[in-house]
């Protein structure tokens, strides 16, 4: 599917962040067809800090998405104008109260535990790097995980999947990668399996996108 400005949306974002990731599902559950521009964020000292990408996103971070003739660079405004914008499945529920613990979801993870495992603010830590992530990391899943308790389903919110899915998985992943002890986090674990045998999940993934390492390929 082309944008209506005529062009196909452009993603630069990099294999292994969780905001490109989100986005990546996201057209993959709309079946949006774009195109991928791999930003390195360790390469060169970090390609997002070139002046032609900052042109793109002046925060310097991934992703940066060429739509319709705009550029948008926050992952969740990302999700929400591809909602409002494309057909297929919503991923923001009609209904004014699932919509609201949709978001209510959403930016727990996105603003309240995910930043803190950006490589830019990890870089900082040094070497206490995996233990700084692991508490946070557990500081939001042990509020997370009642929430969801609550408003799960099949999927986050419900029996649909929705911005909370496309948030949750990603951070999931990030979760592993630091070791923190999903045994803890039941409903966290169950619905991160459960999304993860979706098509739209798998294409997406972070092993199995065009800047994904050889030795991290599924």
């Amino acid at each position: 599917m082309t944008s209506s400005a005529g062009r196909t949306p452009v993603l630069h974002g990099y294999f292994r962040s969780s905001c490109s990731w989100r986005v990546r599902i996201a057209f993959a559950l709309k079946g949006v067809e774009y195109e991928q521009i791999p930003v390195n964020l360790i390469q060169d000292g970090g390609q997002q800090h070139t002046d032609k990408y900052k042109t793109l996103n002046p925060m310097r971070q991934v992703p940066a998405v060429e739509i319709d003739g705009i550029t948008l660079t926050q992952s969740l405004a990302v999700i929400q104008y591809v909602d409002e914008t494309r057909p297929g499945p919503r991923l923001l529920p009609a209904d004014p109260k699932k919509r609201a613990q949709v978001r209510v979801i959403s930016d727990l993870i996105a603003s309240g535990i995910q930043p803190l495992q950006n490589l830019s603010v990890i870089q900082k830590i040094g070497a206490d790097k995996a233990q700084w992530s692991q508490h946070f990391i557990d500081r939001g899943f042990e509020a997370l995980e009642p929430i969801l308790k609550e408003t799960a389903g099949k999927y986050c919110v419900g029996d649909e999947i929705s911005m909370a899915d496309i948030c949750l998985v990603p951070q999931v992943y990030n979760a592993e990668r630091f070791k923190v002890d999903m045994g803890k986090y039941p409903t966290i674990k169950r619905l991160n399996e459960t999304l993860l045998e979706l098509e739209a999940f798998k294409v997406s993934h972070p092993s199995r996108q065009p800047d994904t390492p050889a030795d991290l390929r599924a």
